[in-house]
C-alpha cells in the first residue's frame, strides 16, 4: 500500500513538470531541431534543477544565509567569468544586517528582487545600493536592510522577497575561473528567530513546489526568444548591435547597469571581427552563451574579454576577434566551436554615452594571415 503524503504528491507534480519540459521546451515548439540543440537543453535543464534545490528547497527567509547562484558547473540566466553571484530570501517583515569584504572587486551591487516566493523568476527590483553608495572600510562593508530608515548604508524591504548581491572583478585572470576565490559576505537577522521547527510533509512538499517552479519559469515559463518582444538591449539580428542601454526595473538584471546582447553566427572558416571603445565605467566585459544564456567553458577557455584583458589599438579603441580556434592574433574570444551563440556585453556605473560596437564577419584565412598587431 502506497502511503499518501503531500510531499508524494509535489514530488509527483515535479515529475511531471520536467517531463512537460522535455516534451515540449526540448523540441521544435522552442525552437529546437537537432540533437546537439536536444542535448545543450537537457543539460541547462540540470543546471536549472541544481540550482532551484541548492536556492529554493531549503528556505527561511526570517534566517537566511547567502548562496552562490551560479558556479562554474551551475550555469543559467547569464553567468559571468569575471563575477560572482549570491542571494538569499529575505521578508519584508524581517530586519537584517550584511557584512561583506570587497576582495578585489572593482564594483558590488546589492538589488532587492521582488515577486520570487514561489520560486519563481523576478517579477522586479525594489531597491539597489552598490559600492559607490555605501562605506567601505578596511576593504569591508556593512549594510541593513529594512526597519526605519538609515541616512545611508540602508535599504528598505518593501514587497522583498530576495537579495542578490553581484561582486565583479577586472583581473587578467577570470575570477570565477579561480575556484581559490571567493569573497566572504554574511547576512544575519536581526530580529529575534525562534528554534527551527523540524521539517515536515507540509515544508517538504513546499520545498518541492519551488524548485518545480523555479525550473519551469525559466524554461516553459519563457517564451522562445524570436516570438517575444525583447527590451532595448536585446537584437535577434545575428552579428548587429543594439546601443547599450539601462534595463530599469527589468527583472534579473542590474539596475546600475548598461547592457547590449546580439546572436552571433558563424561558419567553420569565418570570424566575427568587432570594434570599438570601452567606455568610462566601473567595470565592462563582453562574454559568449550559448542559446540557453549559460556562459562557455571560461576554466580553461577565453570565452570573454574585460578592459584589463583586452589589448587596445595605438588610438584606444579595440579590436576583438570571435572565433572557432586561434587566430594568432591579440582578443580572441573562443566560441567553443559553437556556431550559433550569443555575445552579452557589461558596463556598470557608465559615464557618458556608450559607443556601439561594430561587428564584421570575415573569413577565418583572412585574419589569420594578418598575424599579430
Amino acid at each position: 500500500m502506497t502511503i499518501k503524503t503531500e510531499s508524494r504528491a509535489a514530488l509527483r507534480e515535479l515529475i511531471d513538470t520536467l517531463e512537460e519540459i522535455d516534451s515540449r521546451w526540448a523540441s521544435e515548439e522552442w525552437n529546437l531541431f537537432s540533437q546537439d540543440d536536444v542535448v545543450g537543453a537537457h543539460r541547462n535543464l540540470m543546471h536549472l534543477l541544481e540550482g532551484g534545490l541548492v536556492g529554493h528547497f531549503e528556505y527561511d527567509a526570517m534566517n537566511p544565509q547567502f548562496r552562490r547562484i551560479v558556479t562554474p558547473s551551475r550555469k543559467f540566466t547569464g553567468d559571468n567569468a569575471d563575477a560572482l553571484y549570491f542571494d538569499a530570501p529575505v521578508s519584508e517583515e524581517g530586519q537584517y544586517r550584511v557584512v561583506g569584504e570587497m576582495d578585489g572587486a572593482v564594483y558590488v551591487s546589492i538589488t532587492i528582487e521582488t515577486g520570487t516566493e514561489t520560486g519563481c523568476m523576478g517579477t522586479g527590483t525594489a531597491g539597489v545600493i552598490n559600492s559607490e553608495m555605501f562605506d567601505i572600510v578596511d576593504g569591508r562593508f556593512e549594510l541593513f536592510l529594512g526597519g526605519e530608515p538609515r541616512g545611508k548604508n540602508w535599504l528598505g524591504l518593501e514587497d522583498a522577497s530576495r537579495i542578490t548581491v553581484r561582486y565583479y572583478w577586472e583581473e587578467l585572470q577570470s575570477v570565477a575561473a579561480d575556484l581559490s576565490r571567493e569573497p566572504r559576505i554574511f547576512i544575519e537577522p536581526l530580529h529575534e528567530v525562534p528554534p527551527a521547527p523540524a521539517p515536515s510533509d507540509k515544508s517538504v512538499a513546499a520545498g518541492m513546489r519551488r524548485v518545480s517552479e523555479f525550473v519551469r519559469a525559466r524554461t516553459l515559463g519563457i517564451v522562445p526568444m524570436a516570438q517575444r518582444e525583447q527590451p532595448a538591449f536585446v537584437s535577434i539580428v545575428p552579428n548587429d548591435f543594439p546601443p547599450p542601454v539601462k534595463p530599469g526595473d527589468f527583472a534579473l538584471a542590474a539596475f546600475d547597469a548598461a547592457y547590449s546582447m546580439a546572436p552571433y553566427y558563424l561558419d567553420d572558416d569565418q570570424a566575427l571581427v568587432i570594434s570599438g571603445r570601452w567606455p568610462e565605467c566601473k567595470f565592462a566585459n563582453v562574454v559568449l552563451w550559448n542559446r540557453f544564456q549559460q556562459s562557455y567553458d571560461f576554466t580553461t577557455r577565453q570565452i570573454s574579454r574585460n578592459r584589463k584583458q583586452t589589448q587596445l589599438e595605438a588610438d584606444g579603441s579595440f579590436r576583438l576577434v570571435i572565433a572557432h580556434r586561434d587566430p594568432g592574433v591579440p582578443n580572441w574570444i573562443d566560441t567553443q566551436g559553437v556556431s550559433l551563440g550569443l555575445v552579452f556585453w557589461r558596463f556598470m556605473l557608465p559615464a557618458g554615452d556608450i559607443e556601439t560596437p561594430r561587428a564584421e564577419v570575415v573569413s577565418f584565412a583572412e585574419i589569420a594571415a594578418a598575424g599579430p598587431a
